[in-house]
């Protein structure tokens, strides 16, 4: 094996080009045994191999510069800088992300990503820094898996054809985003394919960029000499290359889209090795809003190429036709087309990850909330049980969404629950929704819930008891319950609150507390800071009423375990009832 005596860039130079054939092939195999073991992203770094190795290959890492797009195509990269371990030896999985990270490599990674569309504008940021330095280096920014739909890629690829000294964007084209492409785009880029780079009209020269087509993207010797031809190049330049997402391994091949990311699987059948009964909230967001399609024919569901966060693979989209649009990775794009919609008269409903709607701050506040247009934005994963990457956490979202005003932010604590209140969002054209979808499981319930959730900042009282009170938000509700029942084996007969509005407070009901209540406990499966503990504790800053908040404190956390992110922030229910009981002693 040549991977095994690879321990920097370096260690390709003197290597044929039969030999580095060999090469992409060892990498391969490394990363289908990492992902197949331990789980990641499949699709786009089987695609980028061939690519990764001829620019190392070509150019001089760390001296030169990669910048990876979203970086999880980075693993080749990381294969060939020293963290080979990582993918060959199961018990050094966890050594490293599935992201660039300079905490892991400040040689060879020059920036945590792990959002889309960014590489070409830090990309720039290197190139004018550079050049006011009087450094030569090269500036390589790679992208793909359609993130050119973003608008950061855009406002990137202005100010590097302007700045006209040295970078070379590769534009890893696989035909694909998560799920197919979205945008006008990619129209141009098929153009560009279908005639070998030959067509007139071409986006990137429109913007001034120099330009070089590689048909063979996944062919070493024919990827090497086009770098080559690029190397050191004193203007801007965009090299396009075709390749193919899930590139040698046959169940990545047939469906692209499956195997963007999977979890652990068998890599001879290709069958997961985890075993998932039971409901999720995507499949079941799905359902639930096809059925109102049929209902309802101004309703539309919108995606920002993450389609399955609300449960709608392809023959959900191709049922739903017309009432269904993905726009690409562009969720500035997503948040303004719905209130443009709901201005309009339509009942869109926009589904995406918490973690991406951080990237809309602007849209949610100006375009949205201060026209006060009825869309409704379903969050998913706002929860510490969500995805745990430090660049995707997920459980900033109440500090986020709770401060905007005229957005009505609702927390669900059973499925019920939230199609009651989801059912309330797309009918009502009084207000801009967002509703905060559980994500520890799908908890069902026999209650019957409100219909109408108008009557803003109404809490529910579940039980009223004295002296202390849990107000237990969305996904702690049931943490709540049980807190309560602990409580009431050590003799205190706790209030249960089901608050349901996180973007405001109850004050009738927070001020009846006082009468019999000395301590309010809130519980938050989120950010303490500015979170929603906070707004019930400055209700009851000016009295004598004490206040415990618990959340997760303020802090990036990586690869965390849940369980230990609980015992860590004393969240744990025995955590929780110590604490109490401590202060009421």
């Amino acid at each position: 094996m040549y991977i095994e005596n690879i321990n920097s860039p370096k260690d390709l130079k003197g290597l044929s080009i039969e030999q580095l054939k060999v090469v992409a092939d060892e990498v391969r195999k490394g990363v289908l045994n990492r992902v197949s073991n331990h789980g990641g992203h499949v699709g786009p770094n089987l695609g980028i191999t061939e690519a990764t190795v001829a620019l190392h290959y070509v150019f001089n890492a760390p001296e030169d510069k990669f910048i990876f797009d979203v970086s999880h195509q980075s693993y080749p990269h990381k294969m060939l800088t020293g963290r080979k371990d990582g993918f060959l030896d199961a018990t050094a999985m966890d050594h490293i992300s599935g992201y660039s990270s300079p905490l892991e490599s400040p040689i060879y990674d020059n920036f945590e990503v792990g959002h889309t569309s960014t590489s070409v504008a830090l990309a720039t940021g290197m190139q004018k820094a550079r050049d006011i330095m009087g450094g030569k280096e090269n500036i390589i920014a790679i992208i793909g898996d359609g993130s050119l739909s973003g608008g950061e890629a855009f406002e990137g690829l202005d100010t590097a054809a302007e700045l006209g000294t040295n970078v070379i964007i590769v534009v890893n084209d696989n035909e694909m985003s998560i799920a197919e492409n979205h945008g006008g785009i990619y129209k141009n880029l098929k153009l560009l394919r279908d005639t070998k780079g030959q067509a007139e009209l071409n986006y990137f020269k429109a913007f001034g960029f120099d330009y070089l087509y590689v048909e063979e993207g996944n062919n070493v010797e024919k990827l090497i000499e086009a770098f080559q031809k690029v190397k050191d190049i004193d203007h801007p330049i965009v090299v396009h290359i075709h390749t193919e997402k899930g590139y040698g391994y046959k169940p990545a091949m047939k469906d692209k889209e499956e195997w963007h990311w999977n979890l652990p699987f068998d890599l001879a059948t290709g069958k997961s090795k985890v075993e998932f009964s039971g409901e999720d909230y995507s499949s079941l967001i799905g359902e639930f809003l096809l059925a109102e399609m049929k209902k309802d024919p101004k309703l539309v569901a919108i995606a920002s190429a993450v389609p399955a966060a609300a449960g709608f693979d392809k023959a959900l989209r191709k049922e739903a036709g017309k009432q269904f649009i993905d726009v690409g990775i562009a969720e500035e794009e997503a948040v303004a087309l719905a209130s443009g919609m709901a201005k309009r008269g339509a009942h869109p409903v926009y589904t995406t990850y918490a973690t991406f709607l951080q990237r809309t701050y602007d849209q949610l506040s100006q375009d949205l909330a201060v026209n006060g247009n009825p869309a409704l934005i379903n969050v998913m994963g706002a929860s510490i049980f969500g995805m745990n990457d430090f660049t995707h956490i997920c459980f900033f979202d109440i500090p986020l969404f709770s401060h905007i005003p005229n957005i009505v932010y609702l927390a669900p604590t059973t499925y019920e629950e939230f199609i009651a209140m989801e059912k309330w969002g797309i009918r009502q054209d009084k207000y801009s929704v967002a509703i905060r979808v559980p994500a520890n499981g799908v908890v069902h319930s026999n209650e019957e819930y409100e219909s109408d959730y108008s009557d803003l900042n109404k809490y529910k009282m579940a039980h009223r008891g004295k002296d202390v009170a849990l107000i237990a938000l969305g996904d702690f509700y049931q943490k709540g319950e049980e807190v309560a029942k602990s409580l009431a084996q050590n003799g205190i007969d706790a209030t249960l609150i089901n608050p349901r509005y996180i973007s405001g407070t109850d004050d009738s009901m927070l001020e009846s507390l006082k009468k019999d209540h000395h301590l309010i406990v809130t519980l938050e499966d989120g950010s303490l800071d500015g979170g929603f503990g906070e707004r019930i504790a400055r209700f009851y800053g000016p009295s004598d009423m004490k206040v415990m908040t618990f959340g997760v404190r303020k802090q990036l956390y990586d690869r965390y375990d849940v369980e230990q992110l609980m015992r860590d922030n004393h969240l744990t229910n025995r955590q929780i009832v110590n604490d109490i009981m401590n202060i009421i002693k």
